[in-house]
């Protein structure tokens, strides 16, 4: 049996009270007993006796942090290096399956599945092939080495390219059938919630009834439906409205994710209407929060900033489309289309603002850095969308983007929310300039947020990273330091604690955890990943 001592430090335990001197004893994988400064007991003093001290005097403790929001769901196939950058930031859980992707189901038919790993591998990386179902995806991650704990969700999005590809037809009856079987299975087999991304193809194509349908089993669950809104700009408020009726309809709590205002245009004045909306929404007892990540810009695929008019339900086809004179000619007049049910961003922020952070071809490695507008003009393309046309066609879609979209006080307003919880939405494209939020996103919070700017105290701030986003996510006995809970704890310095990645530079570690528990065992320490098996694969059944 391990047993551990964690002395003298100042404890913060995820719930948002105030901090207090105290000792930690684990034993094995728990947290087995949480003693005050001053409480001497006989209990305690053979315990010193017996455990390896770690004198924390002077230090914060913390649970480990929970990130709610990243595309890791493949990651875990191609070893455990993944995992330090969750612990350098003192993630000790996180969540993938998000934004309506999720690494299954898979279709059946091999060229549809070629066609859905091409249009994930900008958000979840390249594809790992010989896994189909979600009990499979389990069972698989339940056999391989976890360097922090794995929970997952399925994503709507895959479940509808399983089903149909990226047809705009309507489901048939037997097509929502298999898509609500879908669901039911993986909630079944132990799912944290669904995922939706009704603004990525082809979930744009469904109505909130096709989502009340498909969704049906979550009301018997209770688990959160956690949604990529319809539009995060001019239709941003409409979208929210959608995603809380949509809630009602299933009777499911919901949290919207990356809570955001996109568009110069909308910048401090719709966020303020769509948390009017959410707050009507829980005055009326219904369940609906949300979640942000405190950067200014966002990232996602390319393909994003295609109209689903041009693609028409077949996203080859576009894509072919656009290698052809006539094809780009189609494609640069409808990005000149302001529509009524998706968000152009072309037109509300311009290609100024978007930046293109992630490609497959060597050849197109001169892109990565540049705004569109930038490389259009640089390399003689007539116009910035004839440039995106022959990017993504040359690349087959497999293009990342940062766009700088959101202002910081609208972010300034959401943190401030009692009920939003901070993710990183990292996103697993192959580059070597991802959104500096994967290596730094809750270390910035504590040094940006607590320490410099004052926007909510340590507290608060562990509040939203361990024990809110665990309970969002039924994620049990973790997020606080509590007797009987897992040992997931972080030790470590606030003025010390550093994110360092940036736009220019993000592949940068954070720095200043000293150490880092998971499940008890050491598995962080000043830079180093002492031990890459702490993790456990997490299931909803776990609550």
């Amino acid at each position: 049996m391990t047993k551990i001592l964690i002395t003298n430090g100042v404890i913060y335990d995820g719930l948002g009270n105030k901090p207090f001197e105290g000792n930690i004893y684990i034993e094995d994988e728990l947290i087995k007993k949480v003693f005050k400064k001053g409480e001497d007991t006989p209990e305690l003093k053979e315990i010193e006796k017996e455990a390896e001290i770690i004198d924390a005097q002077g230090k914060t403790v913390t649970p480990g942090f929970i990130d709610i929001h990243r595309h890791c769901d493949i990651q875990p196939f191609y070893g455990t290096d993944f995992g330090k950058v969750m612990l350098a930031q003192g993630i000790t859980t996180t969540v993938a399956g998000n934004c309506g992707f999720s690494m299954v189901p898979v279709p059946e038919e091999e060229e549809k599945a070629e066609e859905m790993f091409a249009f994930a591998e900008p958000v979840v990386g390249p594809a790992y092939r010989g896994i189909h179902t979600y009990g499979e995806y389990m069972d698989a991650l339940d056999k391989i080495k976890l360097p922090l704990n794995f929970a997952s969700m399925i994503g709507s999005g895959t479940v509808k390219i399983a089903v149909k590809g990226f047809a705009n037809t309507p489901f048939t009856e037997e097509e929502m059938k298999k898509a609500s079987g879908y669901i039911e299975d993986a909630l079944e087999k132990g799912a944290v919630g669904v995922s939706a991304g009704i603004m990525y193809l082809p979930e744009c194509y469904n109505s909130t009834d096709d989502y009340a349908k498909m969704l049906a089993p979550m009301g018997k669950y209770k688990t959160p439906l956690c949604t990529h809104i319809r539009g995060e700009g001019d239709s941003m408020v409409d979208s929210v409205k959608e995603v809380i009726e949509i809630g009602k309809k299933v009777g499911c709590p919901v949290e919207i994710s990356h809570f955001k205002s996109c568009g110069m245009a909308n910048w401090r004045k719709e966020i303020h209407r769509a948390i009017a909306l959410i707050e009507e929404a829980r005055k009326e007892g219904q369940d609906v929060t949300c979640d942000f990540y405190p950067y200014e810009g966002g990232s996602t695929a390319l393909t994003t900033m295609v109209p689903p008019a041009f693609v028409n339900g077949d996203m080859n086809r576009a894509l072919q489309r656009m290698g052809t004179k006539e094809g780009v000619e189609e494609f640069c007049k409808s990005l000149e289309v302001d529509y009524d049910d998706w968000d152009n961003f072309a037109i509300t922020l311009g290609w100024d603002r978007i930046l293109i952070s992630g490609v497959n071809k060597e050849s197109n490695q001169k892109f990565v850095g540049k705004m569109v507008s930038e490389a259009a003009k640089e390399y003689g393309f007539e116009s910035n969308g004839a440039f995106v046309a022959w990017l993504l066609h040359d690349e087959n879609g497999k293009v990342a983007i940062i766009n700088m979209s959101m202002c910081q006080e609208d972010i300034d307003t959401v943190a401030k929310l009692p009920y939003s919880t901070v993710i990183s939405d990292s996103i697993y494209a192959v580059t070597d300039t991802p959104h500096p939020r994967m290596y730094g996103a809750f270390p910035k919070i504590i040094r940006e947020y607590v320490e410099e700017r004052h926007l909510f105290t340590m507290e608060e701030a562990v509040r939203k990273m361990t024990s809110l986003p665990a309970s969002r996510m039924s994620i049990a006995r973790r997020g606080q330091i509590k007797e009987g809970y897992f040992a997931d704890i972080n030790i470590f310095e606030p003025s010390r604690l550093k994110d360092h990645a940036t736009f220019e530079k993000p592949v940068q570690l954070a720095s200043g955890i000293e150490k880092c528990f998971v499940n008890g065992k050491l598995a962080w320490e000043n830079g180093n990943m002492c031990d890459d098996t702490c993790g456990k694969n997490l299931r909803r059944t776990d609550v």
